[in-house]
Parts: structure tokens; C-alpha cells; sequence
């Protein structure tokens, strides 16, 4: 049985690959479904509950919560895929070099992985957004260059086993460069345990970029993000619910989704895990 068809056999991970599926579509087709300017202000229309005009309701300046919802959806899958791509990205390289070359590389890579684990990602996260100016793309790059740990343990353990396999060892005997061996041969084989690895992580970046902007050191207003939104409804939760239950569901469902077919893509890899 094929990599997709134990995916499509897995109802959970079906789940979650229609919950992905449908909040990428959505934020594609933003421009396009959304019944209004996200950052218009309706002084008439304060804190209106959701009715048909306004599906999701309005926020304390009169803005509709269902479109900047929908723009919201577009900055938190930005940021999960942009700050899991720079993870991957530097978790692979050091990886990579520390599994192939092993020695002292090695040591120094996994002590530096060490020193980098000792500290609560979320607060290095804060620490270093502190001093610099709160921006959509400072959040991508500080999430992106603090969670790249895991993943280069991940590659590191592959390439341990895999460098003594013996369609390397015909490499080296042929001749073959470290750069190829590593990149062409051994690369694309230790692969497997790197997309569960990002599919999980861009759960995590979205609830990271979510909580920051809850803080107000994350995406700055006007610019819509689930997060802020969540900011807004905090202060007028007893009067205007919808303003703290919408975004709080986007992000409860997105991370679900994210989380359940990082499983499947788990489980479809080695059955084995599957428990």
C-alpha cells in the first residue's frame, strides 16, 4: 500500500488534511469572498452581534470580524509556513553535517543544540522581540532561528544510520564528494521524519505567532490577525463574545488540523507507530 493511500485509509488524517485544505483555500480567495474592507471603520455598527450582515459580528470600531477573520487566516499560514521554512532549512544543514561527518562537528553542533534547548523557546522568543520592532516579518525569522532544534536531531540520527549503508559506501569507493553524497544520496532518504517534523511545527508557529499577537509584540494593528483579535475581545468579553469565540476556534481548529495529519503523515511513513 502506497504513502497516500494509508493517508486517505487514516479518517483522522483526513481530517486534518481537509482542515488545512480549506483554510489554505480560504486564504488564497480572500481578496475575493471577503464582504469588506478589513480595516473600514463603521462608527454605526459597534460591537454588533453576528447576524446576517456580519456573520462573525463587529469589533469595538465597527469592522467585520468574518473578514478580518479571513485575513487573519492568511498571516497565521504565512507565518507557520515562512518560520517553518527557515527551521527546516538550518535544522537540515547542521544536521546533515553533524550525522555525515560525526568528530568534533558533531560535539560542537549538539552542544550548541544543548545550550539552545536549555532555554523556553517561547520566552527566547520574547526576549529577543523586545529588542527588536514587533513586525510580521521579525516574527517569521525569530520563530524560524528558535525552533530549529528538534529537527536537527532528527536529521543528524538518520545520518548516522544511513552513512553506513551500502549505497554510500559504492559512492565513497567511486569516488563520489561528501557535498554529493550528502545532498543527492542521503538527503533525500532522511527526509521522511523532516515532514512530520515541519507539519507539527507549523501547528506550533501559528499558536506562537497567535499568543504574540494576543501580547501586542506580535502582528501590529490595523493589520488583522487572530491574535490581536483575541486582544480585542479580552476587554469586552462580558458584552461582546464573539469577538474572543471566533479567533479562539480559528486557532483551536487550525492547530487540530495541523497536528492531525502531522500523525498520519507519521503513521503512513512507518505503520509501525501507529498505536
Amino acid at each position: 500500500m502506497g504513502f497516500t493511500s494509508r493517508i486517505l485509509r487514516d479518517k483522522l488524517a483526513v481530517v486534518g488534511l481537509i482542515i488545512v485544505l480549506s483554510f489554505f483555500m480560504l486564504s488564497l480567495l480572500t481578496p475575493y469572498i471577503a464582504p469588506y474592507d478589513p480595516n473600514v471603520i463603521d462608527v454605526e455598527n459597534i460591537l454588533e452581534p453576528p447576524s446576517s450582515e456580519h456573520l462573525f459580528g463587529t469589533d469595538d470600531l465597527g469592522r467585520d470580524v468574518f473578514t478580518r477573520m479571513l485575513y487573519g487566516a492568511g498571516i497565521s499560514l504565512k507565518v507557520g509556513f515562512v518560520a517553518v521554512g527557515i527551521a527546516v532549512l538550518i535544522g537540515v544543514i547542521l544536521g546533515a553535517v553533524a550525522g555525515y561527518y560525526g568528530g568534533w562537528i558533531d560535539i560542537i553542533v549538539m552542544r550548541f543544540v544543548d545550550i539552545m534547548l536549555c532555554f523556553p523557546s517561547f520566552f527566547l522568543i520574547l526576549a529577543v522581540i523586545a529588542f527588536m520592532e514587533p513586525s510580521i516579518f521579525n516574527i517569521m525569522a525569530v520563530i524560524g532561528l528558535t525552533s530549529w532544534m528538534g529537527i536537527t536531531r532528527l536529521v543528524r540520527a538518520e545520518f548516522l544510520t544511513l552513512k553506513e549503508r551500502d549505497f554510500v559506501l559504492a559512492e565513497k569507493a567511486m569516488g563520489a564528494g561528501s557535498p554529493r553524497i550528502i545532498f543527492i544520496h542521503i538527503l533525500p532518504n532522511a527526509m521522511a521524519p523532516v515532514l512530520v517534523a515541519a507539519t507539527l511545527g507549523i501547528a506550533s508557529a501559528v499558536l506562537v505567532e497567535s499568543a504574540l499577537s494576543f501580547l501586542g509584540i506580535g502582528v501590529q494593528p490595523p493589520t488583522p490577525s487572530w491574535g490581536n483579535i483575541l486582544t480585542q475581545g479580552q476587554s469586552v468579553l462580558g458584552i461582546a463574545w464573539w469577538l474572543s469565540f471566533f479567533p479562539g476556534m480559528a486557532i483551536l481548529v487550525t492547530v487540530l488540523g495541523y497536528n492531525l495529519l502531522g500523525e498520519g503523515i507519521r503513521d503512513a511513513i512507518d505503520p509501525r507507530l501507529k498505536g
